[in-house]
């Protein structure tokens, strides 16, 4: 049902706390996991690009290690423009991502919020 999962990540708690169901409906679906990683070149300080990079490299081994085909994907610009964007690209069937506690009907301008509006597939959404 989903060959192609989209795991936008990033170094906040709630992302890695989120890989594990991205990891897990990859597995029950045979899936390939995309790991993507969203730069915001105009905030400094959200996370060096050294940082960004270990952290995916990190991720794509764990998840490789359980059986699981996984790609890397660097990006820069708005993060849901850009999640929404590779979803259309790569023909993704769902994106797996969380929130960081906001309500997502109260915060329409939080990324999870915009993905969802804009997105051209599926999101689930990991509170």
């Amino acid at each position: 049902m989903f060959e192609t999962v989209l795991f936008p990540i990033d170094q906040s708690r709630q992302a890695l706390e989120t890989a594990g169901k991205a990891l897990e409906l990859a597995q029950t679906h045979d899936s390939r996991l995309l790991l993507l990683s969203v730069v915001e070149p105009e905030r400094p300080g959200m996370g060096d690009s050294d940082s960004v990079a270990a952290l995916l490299q990190r991720t794509q081994t764990e998840v490789q290690q359980m059986g699981v085909p996984c790609e890397v994907i660097e990006r820069q610009g708005k993060p849901a423009f850009v999640i929404c964007d590779v979803a259309d690209e790569l023909n993704v069937d769902v994106i797996v991502m969380g929130t960081r506690g906001v309500n997502l009907q109260q915060d329409s301008q939080s990324t999870a919020a915009r993905v969802i509006q804009l997105a051209p597939c599926p999101v689930l959404v990991v509170p």
